[in-house]
């Protein structure tokens, strides 16, 4: 499939890597599907691009690269609406923004996908252990001439 993106023009995309969220993401109801795309080889980063609006694309990660202990508690309507039967097939996403030299995760607001159907869906987590904008990591800054570290 070849869709437009503003940041890599034309992409050929596997239909394989396309993953559908019924609802849309938080704020983007209209936009339901999207690809998958990796951003390197050996990149745990990969930007969610929507198949049919070239401006509108999120990097993603799985957020356990990150946060070893963090777990999405799905309930079982959810698992159930996403054709869940374990939580092994599922794969989890949140969304990456960079705020000055550092990355962080949305981890109240993850991407749960059926790995088996690519259905996905994003989910409003009460857990207050997690940020919508928890540190996942410093981006090292540019050295400059006379700098220590």
């Amino acid at each position: 499939m070849l869709i437009e993106t503003s940041r890599f023009g034309q992409l050929e995309v596997d239909e394989q890597r396309l993953i559908t969220f019924p609802n849309g993401i938080l704020g983007f109801p209209n936009n339901q599907v999207y690809a998958l795309v990796q951003t390197g080889e050996d990149s745990g980063f990969y930007w969610l691009q929507a198949a049919d609006r070239a401006e509108l694309a999120f990097v993603v990660c799985d957020p356990r690269l990150f946060v070893g202990e963090y777990q999405v508690p799905i309930r079982k309507e959810e698992m159930d609406s996403l054709g869940v039967e374990d939580p092994t097939g599922a794969q989890v996403f949140v969304i990456v923004n960079k705020i000055d030299e550092l990355l962080t995760g949305n981890l109240q607001g993850p991407l749960v996908v059926n790995v088996a159907t690519r259905e996905g869906k994003q989910l409003v987590l009460s857990d207050k252990r997690y940020s919508t904008r928890h540190p996942l990591m410093r981006i090292p800054g540019k050295q400059t001439m006379g700098q220590t570290a």
